[in-house]
């Protein structure tokens, strides 16, 4: 008999939340290219990602998979857990656009967001296609 260890893989970082909203602007519910705008404070995805679930949560519940452009994000873990789910995360070269996220809830969806890369853009701007979503 062979005693064999199995050997999990190591558990995603558990990022804490809450923190600040995320800064993001929804259009209505329709068939968009974009789904809207979002503005992250940093380049760093695992911090700026659980604030953006939480702000989606509602219209896409449930969210499990992330693809970002592989040169947008300096810090980017392969998977987060948020929330008590763990969301995997791709990092693709081949992104139509580099400034943007895709966001896919299972049974629900994709929503395609426009990234505002941190520092170029300080607020979201007051003329918007629709009142930012703020999660407390």
């Amino acid at each position: 008999m062979v005693n064999a260890e199995r050997t999990m893989p190591p558990a995603p970082p558990t990022i804490p939340y809450p923190g600040p909203p995320a800064r993001l602007t929804l259009l209505p519910t329709g068939p968009h290219r974009l789904d809207g705008t979002w503005w992250p404070r940093s380049h760093d995805l695992g911090r700026e990602l659980p604030a953006l679930l939480a702000a989606l949560e509602e219209r896409w519940p449930g969210i499990t998979r992330v693809t970002v452009s592989r040169s947008m994000w300096r810090a980017r873990p392969e998977s987060l857990l948020v929330g008590g789910r763990v969301v995997h995360i791709n990092r693709s070269a081949a992104l139509p656009r580099p400034h943007t996220i895709c966001l896919l809830s299972y049974g629900v969806g994709r929503c395609d967001l426009l990234v505002v890369s941190p520092g170029s853009v300080p607020e979201p701007p007051a003329r918007s296609p629709a009142p930012p979503v703020a999660v407390s």
